[in-house]
């Protein structure tokens, strides 16, 4: 079996890359440029091109068995700024990817939705895949609306499509510049001794699930013959402060925290519902939040040393 990852080698997509590898499938990744923080496998076939560009992403299809989407321009933050943007690289470029499926008969598709948006203020919490789907943000709106389409491509054109909605992932080669995530921006603040901002006053709960246990569900979801909508989290909650809090026992800091004024696309609580992925892949998170911060935190050291040593890692 040959997977095509889309976004192979961004933060998520490279650990699905280690375990699709692990489990012994061939790899192909689609991104823009190589991976930051390693050397590239050497037995992994590399594209380096634009998701918008369709002729790029219709060549990177043949002979593959499974498409891996997990691409995505923006974050809630710059959908906000630029709704525009984010329905033209998100939205139209992955229509024009099933449409290249559809033409070129390439199956089979998993792609990464947002179980943190999708949903927007649930009614329940934990929250199943059965919630309305009601975002509050530009975001959310665009991975609804590329869920419906992904549904109409299975119904009328046999793609079996598979849909998870991730909690907020974290781990080893997330960005620390505040977009993809709070956990390694404040583990960043926290090795530099720079003070920890937080938008809101620090109440915000949401589900922290580490990105080697999303990979795994990943390969589980490739490898399996079911189908259909599948929330990825860890199943429970964290404040912001107590991720604060966590990060100040592991990493021995005496942490500055700053609060700002809360942002209108962040919704109070996201938690999920997982019995269902849990059920249909034989797949449960291993990693808890205070093992997955301590992995997180001592790759943050090493690559750090790394790049202190003069070994040219991009930091």
């Amino acid at each position: 079996m040959k997977v095509l990852v889309l976004g192979g080698c961004g933060f998520i997509g490279s650990h699905v890359v280690d375990s699709l590898l692990n489990a012994g499938l061939k790899v192909r990744v689609f991104d823009r440029v190589p991976e930051s923080f390693r050397p590239l496998h050497s037995d992994v076939e590399y594209v380096y091109a634009d998701f918008r560009n369709q002729t790029s992403v219709r060549d990177a299809l043949p002979d593959i068995d499974v498409v891996m989407h997990l691409v995505n321009a923006s974050v809630p933050a710059t959908a906000a700024l630029d709704p525009q943007a984010d329905v033209r690289d998100n939205l139209v470029a992955t229509v024009s990817l099933l449409e290249s499926m559809r033409k070129l008969k390439a199956n089979k598709l998993i792609y990464l939705s947002s179980g943190g948006t999708v949903y927007g203020i649930p009614e329940n919490v934990p929250t199943k895949e059965s919630e309305p789907l009601l975002p509050v943000c530009s975001y959310g709106i665009v991975k609804v609306a590329i869920e419906h389409y992904i549904r109409l491509y299975a119904r009328e054109h046999g793609i079996a499509a598979t849909i998870l909605r991730p909690s907020n992932a974290y781990g080893p080669r997330q960005g620390h510049k505040g977009i993809q995530g709070v956990v390694g921006t404040f583990l960043y603040q926290a090795m530099n001794d720079e003070p920890i901002r937080v938008w809101g006053d620090g109440s915000v709960i949401r589900d922290y699930l580490y990105v080697e246990d999303l990979a795994d569900l990943c390969m589980r979801c490739a490898t399996s013959q079911t189908t259909g909508v599948f929330n990825a989290g860890y199943g429970e909650g964290l404040r912001i402060d107590d991720v604060i809090d966590q990060i100040g026992t592991v990493t021995g800091k005496m942490l500055r925290v700053f609060y700002s004024e809360g942002r209108t696309h962040d919704v109070p609580v996201s938690v999920l519902d997982i019995t269902s992925a849990r059920q249909a892949f034989g797949w449960a998170p291993r990693n808890d939040f205070a093992s997955g911060i301590m992995h997180h935190w001592n790759w943050l050291r090493s690559v750090s040393s790394e790049s202190n040593d003069g070994l040219g890692i991009s930091f």
